[in-house]
């Protein structure tokens, strides 16, 4: 997106390069990454920073209300799934934003979903040094992964102090369903490397009482006292087949990093919440009096589903007439994301996510780092965009 820097980046790429770059991320943690690592990282101008910045702040003087949680209590569909402790804040928050031009043709970023959930924290950090190591001299040395510039050192040491904090990292598992099959698996690695903290699957926590417990490498029993939680509800509810003890309605004498009430909470769900020059137009599909004549300019999306699933891109009003479960559906202003990465072929699209993390110490929401998506295809996604070249995760480095 900055013009010199990418002519710079794509006259000094080359296939061996990205392979070597590909080898030193596998060899990392001895893990080959489920998905796609694009062969470029994305170069962001200060001016688009600013408008990242801006929209962040404004989604957040809305999360920030003191009646937020009781307008968004509707986002749970089954008394089943609130959680019991639910604490004041949300840990950890991510806004995905579409990159598109606006009536100017000037850079500007759209609101596509966000999430109280946490993300790829620790891997985004290994992919960041990644690229600077192997396209470093193409990469300004003053273009950061972090909004405010942090390094690594701090930002690493900022995570350690909100998800270990000065808990025994023994005592701290980031909780998985079956982490090693996880498309994400490669982030659980760096975030054991990094933290020391156990990996498990909840079939294996051992639960007394409102204590939890797991067996350690030697089979001696360690108490759980913090929970950095990864499980995506939709799986969990798909799981019949998964035998354990804990299950999430349990009162258990634990500390939630990350609690899990907020995946519901900052969703999809809060989208017809949000206005402004950074959101789309989002609507209940239950509680809109007319459906909109030009259909081909929204998308229709499920609130609970995850990664894109059930999201219908071309919307007919036959599609709509045929839900029963209309509560449980948004219809959404398409956003037109602007093909503005130079590549080798065709021009990519994409979307960033700004990565929240809610500061115990200073009691703020900050944006710590940030995960980029680029695409050729009808939207971001796998099945979008096979045999595709530069493509897939990448991050992006802003200019100071």
């Amino acid at each position: 997106m900055i013009h010199q820097i990418r002519k710079l980046y794509n006259e000094d790429f080359s296939e061996e390069k990205y392979q070597l770059f590909l080898e030193d991320i596998i060899n990392t943690h001895k893990y080959v990454p489920k998905f796609k690592i694009a062969e470029t990282p994305v170069f962001i101008p200060a001016a688009l920073k600013e408008k990242l910045i801006k929209a962040c702040d404004d989604i957040m003087a809305v999360i920030n209300q003191p009646n937020f949680k009781e307008l968004t209590n509707g986002a749970f569909f089954d008394a089943n799934t609130i959680v019991p402790n639910e604490d004041e804040y949300a840990k950890f928050i991510q806004f995905d934003f579409g990159i598109c031009k606006d009536e100017n043709g000037d850079l500007t970023p759209k609101l596509i979903e966000l999430q109280g959930f946490p993300t790829l924290y620790f891997f985004q950090e290994l992919l960041g040094s990644m690229y600077k190591k192997h396209f470093g001299n193409v990469i300004p040395e003053d273009f950061s992964q972090h909004v405010n510039g942090i390094n690594p050192t701090k930002y690493v040491e900022l995570l350690k102090q909100e998800i270990v904090g000065e808990t025994n990292p023994k005592q701290v598992i980031l909780l998985e369903i079956e982490p090693e099959k996880q498309a994400t698996a490669v982030d659980f690695f760096a975030t054991e490397k990094k933290l020391g903290i156990k990996i498990l699957c909840i079939s294996k926590l051992i639960k007394r009482g409102k204590e939890l417990f797991y067996a350690d490498d030697e089979g001696k029993e360690i108490k759980v006292l913090k929970i950095y939680n990864r499980i995506i509800f939709d799986e969990l509810f798909q799981r019949d087949d998964l035998e354990r003890e804990f299950d999430f309605l349990d009162e258990v004498d634990v500390e939630w990093i990350g609690h899990p009430n907020w995946f519901y909470r900052i969703s999809k769900y809060t989208m017809p919440l949000l206005k402004g020059e950074f959101v789309p137009k989002s609507f209940y599909l239950d509680k809109l009096e007319t459906i909109p004549e030009d259909l081909e300019n929204y998308v229709l999306k499920p609130l609970y589903s995850f990664a894109g699933a059930g999201v219908q891109i071309h919307v007919t009003r036959k599609m709509i007439d045929d839900i029963t479960n209309k509560s449980n559906y948004l219809l959404q202003e398409k956003v037109a994301y602007a093909p503005v990465i130079q590549t080798m072929d065709e021009n990519a699209k994409c979307e960033i996510r700004m990565m929240l993390l809610h500061n115990s110490k200073t009691n703020k929401t900050e944006i710590v780092s940030n995960l980029m998506r680029l695409s050729k295809g009808e939207m971001v996604g796998v099945k979008y965009n096979k045999d595709k070249t530069w493509v897939g995760g990448s991050t992006g480095f802003f200019e100071q």
